[in-house]
């Protein structure tokens, strides 16, 4: 089980602060150091930045139960043909569903509570302890729920809270679901999701507003890249530290995008802004892990050629 090989205590990531017109970007929450070197930042802001002169991961981020809080890591490792470690790892059913753990299979995303739909989960603030697979939820700064998700009770304890504080999106008892070693990822492969920094702030700049990388929910958020570079990396390599990744999609957007994460506010149209704005909805890539490795943030990142 991922359990095992994994011992992490990591702290709620409120996100990256938005991403105005220069190049500052602020990062917050941490993870602290586990057997999987999954390593914390001391300090949760990083100091102002300016261009960076070569390709380089700039952070790692996990989402361990769909559509709650993204958990920031400075370290992890990746191993091959697999996602960052408890990436995903579990899932709240939106009523009756039809996930089996002793036969796991991809499902479409409408299966579970997220935030396409369900942009009241980003007024939470989840925290998840890799080592008893014990999930706390936050609601304005107080904890209104813990149970450990590996037991029948402590799935129980959450999922008595979410149906009472969702209970205006549910079609029915929220369930929580959960497989060794399956990923609900919005995609069947398993992989991990990058987006580049430089695309974010240009982005930005051409809507004339803030933008918080967060709202693309990666895995790796890379910087030193052109604007929009990434998209032309399909069917490509590219190395993050010493992990070689290979592009197998371009990620095309749903309105989760469209939420604010630090508020839960709907107050974007960006697949529709992307459309206008670029004759497209892709913002973002996805790549499998062809050799795996330790990655650190600040990492060199080589592009494909």
């Amino acid at each position: 089980m991922l359990g095992s090989n994994i011992k992490a205590h990591v702290q709620p990531a409120i996100g990256i602060a938005a991403v105005s017109l220069t190049p500052d970007i602020r990062w917050l929450s941490a993870a602290q150091k586990g057997m999987m070197q999954v390593k914390p930042t001391q300090n949760t802001a990083l100091p102002e930045m300016t261009e960076p002169l070569s390709a380089e991961l700039k952070a790692l981020y996990r989402y361990p139960i769909k559509g709650l809080t993204p958990e920031r890591l400075e370290q992890v490792r990746l191993t091959t043909g697999g996602t960052l470690p408890f990436d995903r790892a579990y899932a709240i059913e939106n009523g009756p569903g039809r996930f089996d753990p002793d036969a796991p299979r991809h499902l479409p995303k409408i299966s579970f509570l997220m935030l396409m739909r369900d942009e009241r989960l980003a007024t939470l603030r989840s925290q998840f302890d890799d080592a008893t697979e014990t999930l706390t939820i936050f609601r304005d700064g107080k904890q209104v729920a813990r149970g450990q998700l590996n037991s029948r009770i402590g799935r129980q304890l959450i999922e008595q809270f979410i149906a009472s504080y969702m209970k205006a999106e549910l079609r029915g008892p929220p369930k929580i679901v959960h497989a060794p070693g399956h990923s609900f990822s919005d995609v069947s492969a398993k992989c991990v999701h990058i987006v580049n920094l430089a695309s974010v702030r240009e982005f930005a700049r051409m809507q004339g507003r803030p933008l918080d990388p967060l709202r693309f929910r990666a895995n790796l958020y890379i910087d030193g890249v052109s604007p929009w570079a990434e998209l032309g990396w399909l069917d490509k390599d590219l190395r993050v530290g010493p992990a070689q990744l290979a592009v197998f999609a371009r990620t095309q957007r749903c309105d989760a995008t469209n939420v604010d994460p630090s508020t839960g506010a709907r107050d974007m149209a960006i697949p529709a802004l992307l459309q206008r704005s670029l004759g497209h909805s892709d913002f973002g890539i996805y790549a499998k892990v062809v050799t795996g490795g330790e990655l650190i943030a600040g990492a060199r990142v080589v592009p494909p050629t």
